[in-house]
């Protein structure tokens, strides 16, 4: 039986889109710190191109990882927390859970960077919640609340705690209240 956080591939490829725009925009903060590793980058770009359908899913999974490694580049928590969010993005292809993950460590990476931490952070997520259209809300509305599913990103490992919690959370409320509303 497949976990609820996979999603389908249609799914995941409506997500990756949204969780390459969400990496994207804290990628700088990485490339100042390791301006000659292209990895978070590149993965990023392969996030988009998955999300368009053009490039295998197999694939994508079984380089999922290389991008969240370039993080050990980074000379700043902000870095290392933008490349994490470039390698979330990259994994959406694998479990479309990634996507949140995505989000939670890019807005990780922008209060790392500021000097109001929670004030960057909440812009951070405002601006990503801004981005979400209705396909992409209808597949994040699919995945299990934050902690309720083990088996995937969003059980009780690294997302589960801290500011990556607290910002998962916060989409996830955003979202249910958005399909009340």
């Amino acid at each position: 039986m497949s976990s609820r956080q996979a999603l389908s591939d249609a799914d995941r490829r409506t997500v990756a889109l949204w969780a390459a725009d969400c990496a994207e925009r804290v990628l700088p903060l990485f490339e100042r710190d390791a301006p000659d590793d292209d990895r978070a980058r590149a993965g990023i770009d392969r996030a988009r191109a998955y999300g368009r359908g053009e490039l295998d899913t197999a694939e994508q999974i079984r380089i999922r990882f290389v991008a969240g490694r370039a993080a050990h580049s980074a000379s700043t928590p902000a870095g290392a927390a933008a490349a994490r969010a470039a390698g979330q993005a990259s994994g959406v292809a694998h479990m479309g859970a990634h996507a949140l993950g995505a989000a939670a460590y890019a807005a990780r990476a922008a209060a790392l960077a500021a000097h109001d931490p929670e004030h960057a952070r909440a812009e951070e997520v405002a601006w990503q919640l801004a981005r979400l259209d209705a396909p992409v809300q209808d597949a994040l509305l699919r995945l299990p609340p934050l902690g309720t599913d083990s088996a995937g990103p969003l059980g009780t490992g690294l997302l589960a705690t801290g500011m990556l919690a607290m910002t998962i959370r916060e989409i996830q409320t955003a979202l249910l209240t958005a399909r009340a509303g």
